[in-house]
């Protein structure tokens, strides 16, 4: 069974992946099952990238820093050459970079709506649509898009641009999915529930009972640790999850189970 999880000689190509965020766990969770990987995001979280970068090179594993604004087609275009000048492929895409917008729907600019629909949902799709075009020359590749528990229903909190983006990512996935299943790309989407900590939801720590009431809300009574979103990732990446496409797999304590 061993093998169904093995990546040796794969390349994986992840956005969002600096320290802090669940990007860098999956991040090493692909490496050790023995990728070479392209970690990247924003150059302002330059220092974050290179320590994800590193913790995968102290356990032994090949690791490559990009930069990359998804909002730009240009960015996204040189980060993805800069990934095939370097290893020759991309076998593996992690769709995960994102951003949050906890802010009620009447105090909300049309800039601030347009740069989270952008980042969470245009950047998906930009980025999809460039590594598509590797993986379509070569017949074969993994997608994992990131959506969020958010995608099908709402939580406590005021956030409908990031609901509408990250439903607009699911329907983005099934979408991709179909075009490309014939040319055996496999194409899926985790939804993660609420991870504790990390950079998103680190901000929820200052409302005094937030994290707890949020914790009793899931099935396990707990919030989710973030080396917890490994084992999934690691399953859509391999040949385990070979004949599984345009699925939403929910990761969430069982918050949505209610």
């Amino acid at each position: 069974m061993s093998s169904l999880f093995d990546l040796s000689g794969k390349t994986a190509f992840i956005t969002g992946a600096g320290m802090g965020g669940l990007g860098a766990q999956s991040a090493m969770a692909l490496a050790e099952a023995g990728c070479k990987m392209a970690v990247a995001d924003l150059p302002s979280r330059e220092e974050d990238l290179h320590q994800t970068m590193k913790a995968i090179q102290e356990t032994g594993g090949e690791a490559i820093t990009v930069p990359i604004d998804v909002t730009s087609e240009d960015s996204v275009d040189q980060a993805v050459r800069t990934v095939v000048d370097t290893y020759g492929n991309i076998d593996i895409l992690h769709n995960n970079a994102g951003a949050m917008l906890r802010k009620p729907t009447v105090d909300t600019s049309l800039e601030e709506w347009q740069r989270i629909i952008d980042v969470n949902l245009t950047g998906s799709w930009l980025v999809a649509r460039r590594v598509g075009r590797e993986m379509l020359g070569q017949n074969s590749g993994k997608i994992i898009n990131v959506s969020s528990l958010y995608s099908n229903l709402v939580g406590p909190l005021p956030e409908p641009a990031y609901y509408a983006s990250k439903s607009g990512v699911v329907n983005l996935t099934r979408g991709l999915a179909s075009e490309w299943g014939k040319n055996n790309i496999q194409v899926n989407c985790i939804a993660p529930g609420v991870f504790y900590p990390t950079n998103m939801t680190q901000p929820l720590a200052d409302q005094p009972g937030r994290l707890e009431s949020m914790a009793e809300r899931t099935l396990l009574g707990r919030l989710g640790k973030p080396e917890e979103i490994k084992g999934v990732v690691l399953f859509l990446a391999s040949q385990a999850s070979d004949y599984m496409t345009g699925q939403l797999l929910l990761i969430d304590g069982g918050w949505s189970a209610w």
